[in-house]
């Protein structure tokens, strides 16, 4: 959810229309076009006056639209996860959060994937037999 809220907020910048699709520009961190700005400087040491080389880039990506489109399905995904877990409503769950009876974990992407199947060629997942 992170990323695709930075992505859809964080990248501004100018719209335009290019074979019938609508884009923005956009200016990544290390970016000539950036650096001019200013607003790289801090991030990757560059002092006015020096050689400047681009370590990110600039150009244009496809608009994602609104996020306003995604909340439900976000909102429908967190219910249904809820309910795995055995609560039908987000004030029982919270409720329960406060008690101490549940409590959640944040994991790292590794141990996301350490966690799950890995390094495997195939495997066959069966829930039942």
């Amino acid at each position: 959810v992170d990323t695709t809220a930075y992505q859809r907020r964080v990248h501004g910048g100018e719209y335009f229309y290019e074979n019938g699709q609508r884009l923005k520009k956009y200016r990544g961190m290390g970016s000539i076009e950036a650096m001019d700005r200013g607003e790289s400087a801090k991030r990757y040491f560059h002092k006015e006056g020096t050689v400047k080389v681009a370590q990110g880039v600039s150009g244009a990506v496809v608009d994602k639209g609104s996020m306003k489109r995604l909340i439900p399905y976000l909102y429908k995904g967190l219910q249904h996860a809820a309910q795995d877990i055995g609560y039908r409503t987000f004030d029982s769950l919270r409720a329960d959060m406060a008690k101490g009876v549940i409590r959640f974990e944040r994991r790292t992407v590794s141990a996301q994937a350490e966690g799950g199947v890995h390094s495997m060629a195939s495997y066959e997942k069966r829930l039942y037999k």
